[in-house]
């Protein structure tokens, strides 16, 4: 893949960061994938800088893939976009403003989550009624119990907008901020985005969420046994692998067990980042059911077998008499004087 461009309208000697990315954005977003915007937004100005994704990922120590990846998060988040070419290279990647330009239709970011408004903040007045409410004190008290430590105003002022402003019930943040300890997760940072996520799923009540939560759970063993994992809960990394399939590739079960499948034949073992390859080729090429991979392979194998047809030498022509007549080479002009002196 070739090279593109990157730029804002910026001040080339400096590298302004929105406070709203700061605020909202960059607290509930994949480490790897802010390091990469940050990379970015430090290479662009207004003239614009060639860069390539094989150097990007390079200085990452990663792949072009998860190079892709952290583009189309920032890209659904609404604070970048990216111009392809007619043949799916990169050209361009131009940044918004945080805020300024709003996720594109059909499209959601690779956590299902909507970022705070960019525009969110509690007044200190605000933040005096809110507490003084009995259910907001409970909250407050409940989540300090189950995380185990003060809240922070920047951990308050999460669960307070979420409870305010994204309509969450206190009954629902209270099993929301249990299910996320249950999984091991304290941060608020994680805490926020599940709650965002459930928002988002039109989820109100602590039934609707369990029953989530229960399918998410199926899902994710499905998986594992599609990949002979038994006997132990998905890995951090595993479930941010099998929430990228299920959510933003959004396959189904049955496609991405035979991407596991494929992947155990292929190396032996259960490797997420080679099915991952396999999935990220199927979803650039409009896969959605089984058949449509049969098709693929169909197309490739005719493929396959034109090239090696084209490739076989072709064989000699049969010999025969004719061709086995040793050729004399005669001085026809010698041969007529000869003639003409009888």
């Amino acid at each position: 893949m070739g090279q593109f461009k990157v730029y804002n309208s910026f001040p080339e000697e400096f590298t302004f960061i929105s406070n709203s990315f700061l605020d909202f954005y960059m607290p509930s977003a994949n480490g790897e994938f802010v390091k990469i915007y940050l990379y970015l937004l430090r290479h662009a100005s207004g003239k614009g800088t060639s860069l390539d994704l094989s150097s990007i990922a390079d200085a990452f120590n990663c792949t072009e893939a998860d190079i892709q990846r952290a583009l189309r998060y920032w890209k659904n988040c609404g604070v970048l976009d990216t111009v392809l070419d007619g043949r799916g290279n990169l050209q361009e990647i131009i940044f918004y403003p945080p805020g300024e330009k709003a996720t594109p239709v059909g499209e959601t970011a690779v956590t299902s989550e909507k970022p705070m408004s960019a525009g969110f903040t509690l007044t200190p007045d605000k933040v005096k009624e809110l507490k003084n409410d009995s259910e907001v004190k409970q909250l407050l008290f409940i989540a300090e119990q189950y995380l185990g430590k003060n809240l922070s105003s920047t951990d308050m002022q999460t669960l307070l907008y979420l409870y305010d402003e994204v309509k969450l019930s206190s009954d629902l943040l209270e099993y929301l901020i249990e299910y996320c300890v249950s999984k091991g997760s304290t941060s608020m940072a994680y805490i926020k985005k599940v709650g965002l996520a459930w928002a988002e799923q039109k989820i109100t009540t602590v039934t609707e969420a369990k029953e989530e939560t229960n399918l998410y759970n199926k899902n994710y063993f499905t998986i594992l046994r599609a990949f002979g994992i038994k006997n132990r809960n998905p890995l951090d990394k595993e479930i941010q692998y099998m929430n990228l399939w299920l959510n933003q590739y959004g396959f189904t079960l049955e496609v991405i067990s035979e991407a596991c499948n494929r992947t155990v034949l292929a190396t032996g073992k259960a490797s997420f980042s080679y099915a991952d390859s396999i999935l990220e080729s199927w979803f650039k090429k409009g896969v959605h059911h089984l058949s449509d991979i049969d098709a693929l392979d169909q197309s490739f194998q005719q493929k396959k077998a034109a090239k090696t047809a084209a490739s076989k030498p072709q064989p000699a022509p049969p010999k025969n008499k004719f061709n086995n007549f040793h050729q004399r080479n005669y001085n026809m002009a010698e041969l007529e004087k000869q003639l003409l002196n009888k």
